[in-house]
């Protein structure tokens, strides 16, 4: 168990958490505010790198993702002394893969050649609809002709580009959805998230279903079907599922990503950011505050996260299942029991067999189509506790 992060790998992840608008449907800790203290940022996160670089030495570092909020509002300065301290601080895969979230307007476009200086290699874009009539009810402040003019730029800059798009959106049928996911293939380099739209509580989005006042959205087994269709024409389109939401050409995974789905460890740095780390042979889970200001001054005194949480072996066993089967790899089952120190109950691994949502093969087990659709379900069936 104290080296079980190895089967996952290590990663970076560095949170900014600023915005120009927020997005009605986004519940992630994003915030707007028209003055930034860039400098004052900057010296934040080298501050938090060399911490962690003291408490987690001699490890090799298998990617970065500066996530947010929406990162390519960074200042490049910024970007290219993070990425400068992480060398500093660990050694790197031959192969690091160091992405930054981007959203299309033209600011961020003009910086993407200084991104790629810095030493980002892969740009993941949140365009999220491929018509102006939707991008606006989502809140987006670009148009699909600004989204395609960056979606070029970013393509002459960066060998790697990954873009979102949101389906079950208001009024949407599955014939649109059709129409606009060919068109994104058509468009994809490597690597598309299709994300189907959730309502999520505290939001706009949220609010207004509450009331009554969000309609059109289709209903569950349109949805249902909208997800189906999607997985036909993405394997189709040599662009089949890895995940349940994320789709790639072979070798074009989201090697970051992997690392929290594989159960590796994971540092996160910025306000609400969460990670993994085993330290002394023991998994811990933490979360830094989540206010941005309140983060920034913390980090000062050392005080930037919660106390950390003890992982039990239970406790990992579990995260490991909820988060391996949502990647075809699946869950390795003797890991599995390694760290839990019991094996999955077989009556369930049968009952969910003959019902056709998962698969055991090679000691694996892993979700089918059908298991995909109610993955929630699969894992409280698993892991009643």
């Amino acid at each position: 168990m104290a080296e079980d992060w190895k089967n996952g790998g290590f990663g970076l992840y560095i949170h900014w958490p600023f915005c120009e608008a927020k997005c009605p449907y986004c519940d992630f800790n994003s915030h707007v505010s028209r003055k930034i203290d860039q400098k004052a940022w900057q010296a934040a996160y080298l501050s938090e790198i060399d911490r962690y670089a003291a408490l987690l030495q001699d490890r090799v570092l298998n990617s970065v993702f500066f996530g947010g909020g929406t990162p390519s509002l960074m200042a490049p300065e910024t970007v290219h002394a993070i990425i400068d301290r992480i060398h500093q601080s660990w050694p790197t895969a031959n192969n690091l893969e160091i992405t930054l979230e981007a959203n299309p307007g033209s600011v961020e476009s003009s910086r993407f050649r200084a991104f790629a200086q810095a030493g980002v290699s892969r740009v993941s874009m949140g365009i999220q609809a491929l018509n102006d009539r939707d991008l606006k009810r989502l809140g987006r402040i670009h148009s699909v002709a600004e989204a395609r003019q960056a979606f070029d730029v970013a393509r002459t800059h960066f060998d790697r580009v990954s873009f979102d798009l949101i389906y079950a959106r208001q009024d949407q049928s599955i014939a649109d959805w059709q129409i606009e996911l060919e068109t994104a293939l058509d468009m994809a380099a490597d690597h598309l998230s299709l994300y189907q739209l959730t309502i999520e509580a505290g939001t706009a989005f949220g609010d207004r279903y509450a009331r009554g006042k969000l309609r059109g959205l289709p209903e569950d087994d349109v949805a249902a079907d909208m997800y189906e269709l999607t997985q036909d024409i993405c394997e189709a389109a040599d662009m089949p599922a890895y995940e349940v939401s994320n789709h790639a050409r072979s070798g074009s995974e989201s090697r970051h990503n992997l690392i929290y789905w594989r159960y590796g460890d994971y540092i996160g740095i910025g306000p609400g950011a969460h990670g993994r780390i085993t330290v002394d042979g023991q998994k811990y889970a933490t979360e830094a505050w989540s206010i941005p200001d309140k983060w920034l001054q913390a980090v000062s005194s050392d005080q930037s996260e919660k106390p950390h949480t003890y992982l039990s072996g239970n406790d990992q066993a579990s995260e490991y299942v909820m988060m391996g089967l949502r990647i075809t790899q699946g869950v390795d089952l003797e890991r599995y029991a390694a760290l839990s120190g019991d094996p999955i109950c077989f009556d369930t691994l049968a009952n969910l067999q003959d019902l056709g949502m998962i698969e055991v093969a090679d000691n694996s087990l892993r979700t089918t189509l059908k298991g995909r659709m109610v993955l929630n379900a699969i894992i409280e069936e698993l892991l009643p506790s």
